[in-house]
C-alpha cells in the first residue's frame, strides 16, 4: 500500500460520499443512470488516490548537492542575471509535473527556511515559458552549508492550490517533504551561477533522489 498525502482525504471523503449516494439511490430506484454516475465518481475517487500518492524515498544526500524538489521532466534551463535571495547571478531549472507524476515537494538541500513569499497570479498551462512570471506562485528560500537555493511552486491550467507548510526559520532535512501542488504544475529550482547543473532539458527527474546541481561553497 502506497501512503497518501493527508491533503487527499477531504477529496476522498467528498467523492466517496457522492459515489455511495448515487449507488444507494440506484439500488432504491433500479435506475441504470444513477449506477453510471456512481461509477464515474468512483473512478474520480481512484484518480484522487493515485494523484495524492506519497511513496517513501531513499533520499540522495550531500552538503554539496541540490536534489530535485519534485518528480517530473526538465523543461527549461535558464540563466538569471541577478536574484535577490541568491545574492547574485543564478541558474534556473524548471520541472514540469503532469497529473501522472507524484506531486509531493521536497527540500533540495538541508538547511533553514530563510525566505518565504506568495504571489497570486494566472492559471496558464505550466509548460509555458512565461508561466513562471505570470502564474500563482509560492516560494521558499533555504540556506544551508553550501549556500542558498530557491524553490518556486507554480500552479498550472488544472492546478488550483499550492500547499507550502514551512515558515521562515523552519529547519528542513534534505529531501524532507514540505508541500505539494494540487493537480498539475511546475516546480523550479534556483541555484547560484557557480553551481554545476547536472541535468539536461528532457531529463526525467525523481523528487528527493535525482541530483540536479553540484554546489560550490
Amino acid at each position: 500500500m502506497i501512503p497518501l498525502a493527508k491533503d487527499a482525504w477531504p477529496f476522498i471523503a467528498l467523492l466517496g460520499g457522492i459515489t455511495a449516494a448515487f449507488w444507494y439511490a440506484g439500488c432504491a430506484s433500479s435506475s441504470g443512470v444513477l449506477y453510471v454516475f456512481s461509477a464515474i465518481f468512483f473512478m474520480l475517487t481512484l484518480f484522487v488516490c493515485f494523484f495524492f500518492r506519497d511513496p517513501e524515498r531513499k533520499v540522495t544526500k550531500g552538503d554539496d548537492i541540490a536534489i530535485s524538489p519534485a518528480d517530473g521532466r526538465v523543461q527549461f534551463l535558464e540563466d538569471i542575471a541577478h536574484d535577490d535571495f541568491i545574492g547574485g547571478p543564478a541558474k534556473k531549472i524548471s520541472i514540469f509535473l503532469s497529473v501522472f507524476n507524484v506531486h509531493i515537494n521536497r527540500s533540495p538541500i538541508e538547511g533553514k527556511v530563510a525566505y518565504k513569499a506568495y504571489r497570486p497570479g494566472k492559471m496558464l498551462p505550466a509548460f509555458k515559458s512565461h508561466a513562471s512570471e505570470e502564474n500563482e506562485r509560492a516560494t521558499i528560500g533555504v540556506e544551508g552549508p553550501a549556500g542558498r537555493v530557491l524553490v518556486h511552486q507554480i500552479t498550472g491550467f488544472i492546478a488550483r492550490r499550492i500547499v507550502c507548510r514551512p515558515e521562515v526559520g523552519t529547519p528542513l532535512a534534505q529531501g524532507e517533504r514540505y508541500g505539494l501542488i494540487k493537480f498539475g504544475s511546475c516546480t523550479e529550482l534556483i541555484v547560484p551561477a557557480s553551481a554545476e547543473v547536472l541535468v539536461n532539458i528532457g531529463d526525467k527527474v525523481v523528487g528527493g533522489q535525482t541530483v540536479l546541481a553540484k554546489l560550490k561553497k
